[in-house]
């Protein structure tokens, strides 16, 4: 397979956001190194890291210019000297740099094959999203039958995912969404949908659970949103994961845990859990494959554009614009 010497790409040129985002057609075709493979790449996955990256506020994120991006799915096309699997010619999806171009290398390792009958950008979500989601649920999160969860940006990708495996496991589910992805949230079988932008959260949380709390809360909000996200929560046995910060920073006290928020509050980065505790993230991607083949999870339907529009579309999504997942096609 004749593989060629540049392509085109998304390049990142400043720290000022997604709109320096910009399009090149002479970039380096990267060479997979010793357990590497190179994939030409089918769709990439647009995700708020994405834009964390843009702003400069992702921990020990790329400086620019860089090639932006990091989940992608496409076909093998070279591997390096010491991979074994996949071969060339074999569909993947996995994490990486660099995923908004034609072509990126993966860690053999880490690549994931494409679930037989499923197109590429169906696929996306698989490594990134969807087992996030299951890790603030099941083993950080403790989810049980007949608890309480409190799911913010539900319509997201992230949170989408995060309904339907929270009813799966038999929890009540009070989610939050703006006023205009309510039906799609409902849809997925949230029980009650809160507005994410107006009302008193915390208030509606307590009326929804007889003023006890919700036992556990995904949070990704962010902001002013965090500190509400504490006092939803049930007290003393109430859990609150935290694996995202798009609306900013928010922060907490020792003399708050003691006084005002006694409740536990648990830290997720899905690329920490993947490279400390393999053997957690092994039995949630076993966990993933048994929710698929039991139906609660269903190939993905991404919102696809051009790879040329993804300065927009990365735009849209943090303007809380978009529904689902998102993908850009090169």
């Amino acid at each position: 397979m004749s593989i060629p010497a540049t392509m085109r790409a998304l390049q990142q040129t400043s720290l000022n956001g997604p709109q320096d985002l910009r399009l090149i057609t002479d970039a380096p075709v990267p060479v997979p190194g010793r357990a590497e493979v190179l994939i030409r790449v089918a769709a990439a996955g647009i995700n708020f890291a994405d834009i964390s990256k843009a702003h400069g506020t992702f921990l020990d994120g790329p400086r620019p210019p860089y090639l932006a991006g990091f989940e992608a799915a496409g076909e093998v096309v070279a591997v390096g000297k010491e991979v074994t699997g996949p071969r060339p010619g074999t569909r993947v999806v996995g994490v990486g740099n660099g995923a908004f171009a034609e072509y990126m290398v993966l860690p053999a390792a880490a690549a994931v094959p494409v679930p037989a009958g499923w197109t590429e950008p169906e696929t996306l979500g698989l490594v990134v999203n969807w087992p996030t989601a299951l890790a603030a649920l099941k083993p950080l999160g403790g989810i049980a039958a007949g608890q309480i969860v409190l799911i913010h940006a539900a319509a997201g990708a992230t949170g989408q995912a995060a309904v339907r495996m929270a009813k799966h496991y038999g929890a009540t589910v009070i989610a939050t969404a703006s006023a205009g992805k309510h039906e799609t949230v409902l849809a997925l079988g949230a029980d009650h949908v809160l507005d994410s932008v107006g009302g008193d959260l915390v208030a509606e949380v307590l009326r929804l659970t007889s003023g006890a709390g919700a036992d556990l809360v995904l949070e990704s909000a962010g902001g002013t949103t965090f500190e509400a996200s504490l006092a939803a929560a049930k007290r003393v046995t109430g859990r609150v994961v935290v694996y995202g910060l798009a609306g900013g920073e928010a922060t907490i006290t020792n003399w708050e845990l003691v006084y005002r928020h006694q409740i536990h509050i648990i830290g997720l980065n899905i690329g920490v859990l993947i490279q400390a505790a393999p053997q957690v993230f092994g039995e949630l991607m076993a966990e993933l494959s048994a929710l698929i083949a039991a139906g609660v999870l269903t190939r993905g339907r991404p919102t696809t554009y051009d790879l040329v529009d993804g300065p927009k579309v990365l735009a849209e999504l943090e303007a809380r614009a978009t529904i689902g997942k998102l993908a850009l096609l090169p």
